[in-house]
């Protein structure tokens, strides 16, 4: 019995190693907003025992959350740990505020993420870690507003990122096609004036943060594409027209659509196939870490 005992304590302790990753929470200062912010950063088991430089995943979340959401939302709150440890990358979840979009606001001078991110978070954490300091290194990817996200600046910042994905992601401002109650969808629209001011006298404004819009500017980005839907999403047709863009411009990519909705369920199983197809792109580009 006792020896029994003593193999499943081995047997654990082996399975907490190969989920060892670290996590920690830092300080991301702005310069551009006169603010600072928080950011997870996850570090695979591997980091601490050799000299080697490591790819990046930057995680944005969705609208109305905040930095550490995929940390403690995911349905398995080891998911992000396991999948750095398992691909051998560094995950960068940084700050995107409750709506910001990730874009520069041009009605609002407080909120300016795309300078944020593409600028001041991927500077510091180049400057913190031991990463590759070169866009053959990097991926973006996130849910909802963070998959609209990571399309926006990735196609806007060609020599960033390798890679980029989207998960249910909200890629039209204009809200065309949002399959969302009244009341819903005029509370988003006025989340969206704050940042780009009415529709009605800024149409220009949202025509050019429409992801749907970029897509020629996407495939002049030469990235890695992978982006999905849940068929029972209310954002899923805005998906669907960008996926048809990109066949009709011969623009490669990676789009699915997969039983679900727009919920934490969906997003935790849709995350482990952007971090494999990153994970390929970084063995492409020689960036791997084995």
């Amino acid at each position: 019995m006792r020896k029994s005992l003593f193999y499943i304590a081995i047997l654990l302790l082996l399975w907490v190693k190969n989920f060892a990753a670290t996590v920690d929470t830092i300080a991301i200062p702005s310069k551009v907003m006169n603010k600072t912010y928080k950011a997870v950063i996850v570090l695979p088991a591997s980091y601490a025992s050799n000299s080697k430089a490591y790819p990046v995943l930057y995680l944005l979340h969705g609208g109305y959350g905040h930095f550490d959401d995929w940390i403690r939302k995911t349905p398995d709150k080891n998911l992000v740990q396991g999948l750095a440890d398992q691909y051998n990358m560094v995950v960068v979840m940084p700050e995107g505020e409750v709506f910001s979009y990730y874009l520069n606001s041009p009605v609002n001078k407080e909120s300016q993420f795309e300078t944020y991110i593409t600028k001041e978070v991927v500077e510091k954490i180049d400057n913190s870690y031991r990463t590759i300091k070169d866009k053959k290194g990097r991926a973006i990817t996130g849910l909802s507003m963070g998959g609209y996200g990571a399309l926006y600046l990735s196609g806007r910042h060609p020599g960033l990122f390798c890679a980029a994905g989207s998960m249910s992601g909200a890629l039209n401002p204009d809200l065309q096609a949002w399959k969302l109650p009244p009341d819903n969808a005029k509370n988003i629209k006025k989340e969206f004036e704050k940042i780009l001011g009415p529709i009605e006298t800024n149409e220009q404004a949202y025509a050019d943060a429409s992801v749907i819009n970029m897509a020629d500017k996407i495939k002049a980005a030469d990235i890695k594409l992978i982006f999905d839907d849940g068929t029972e999403d209310f954002l899923i047709e805005a998906n669907r027209e960008l996926h048809r863009r990109l066949v009709f411009n011969g623009t490669p990519h990676d789009y699915s659509e997969r039983p679900g909705s727009h919920t934490w369920q969906y997003w935790q199983n849709s995350l482990p196939y952007h971090a494999l197809f990153f994970s390929k792109v970084f063995k492409e580009n020689g960036s791997a870490v084995n």
